[in-house]
């Protein structure tokens, strides 16, 4: 599938069949090419994915989910989260196998842009965490799948269930599988002069 196919067929799906599985070995190729492929700040790969297959945790996320039907029906459930801490954490082991001038200059730069700046670091994992989640859509439209971003949700009820790390954040859920019915039309876009300044506002 080319790119731009991928990108107009890709739709927010509500409904799925809830008998369609996705093999294992499948969900992990899916989930290496988007871990991969996927750009972040300082290459720093903020994201932790939680990947839900028991039903009956996934049961207790839809009750803290506004009984939404795609976090049980879907094929592929993933809580999407991300470290607060990643730019301190890994980031010498990310930047190891660089040349140690420019692993010097990047550790020295990443430290700056995120210490004792707690509205940053947040702002950067959502930042990444929208990539990751837009970069694993795609990919799952272009091998066929359906899926649905998702935060219509009680948070800290979610983190409560799932046991979230306390340097950890949750991002948004991203539904997988093979839909059903046919989606809504399109509506309400902005026209392109509404949507688009050039130089200055």
């Amino acid at each position: 599938m080319n790119v731009i196919d991928a990108v107009k067929n890709r739709r927010a799906t509500k409904q799925f069949d809830a008998d369609f599985k996705i093999p294992q070995e499948e969900k992990k190729a899916l989930l290496e090419d988007a871990l991969q492929y996927t750009p972040s700040a300082f290459n720093l790969q903020h994201w932790r994915l939680l990947v839900v297959d028991d039903v009956k945790q996934r049961q207790a996320l839809r009750k803290v989910g506004w009984d939404q039907p795609q976090i049980t029906d879907s094929a592929m459930l993933i809580v999407l989260c991300a470290d607060l801490n990643v730019w301190e954490s890994e980031v010498k082991t990310i930047w190891q196998d660089a040349n140690p001038e420019v692993r010097d200059i990047m550790c020295s730069a990443v430290d700056s842009y995120y210490r004792n700046k707690p509205q940053v670091q947040r702002d950067e994992i959502m930042r990444s965490a929208g990539l990751f989640a837009q970069t694993l859509m795609l990919l799952a439209q272009e091998r066929g799948f359906d899926s649905c971003p998702m935060d219509g949700f009680d948070f800290a009820e979610v983190a409560k269930t799932i046991n979230l790390p306390d340097h950890y954040a949750i991002c948004l859920m991203i539904a997988i599988g093979k839909g059903k019915g046919k989606p809504f039309p399109r509506l309400g876009k902005l026209s392109f002069d509404k949507a688009v300044t050039f130089d200055h506002f």
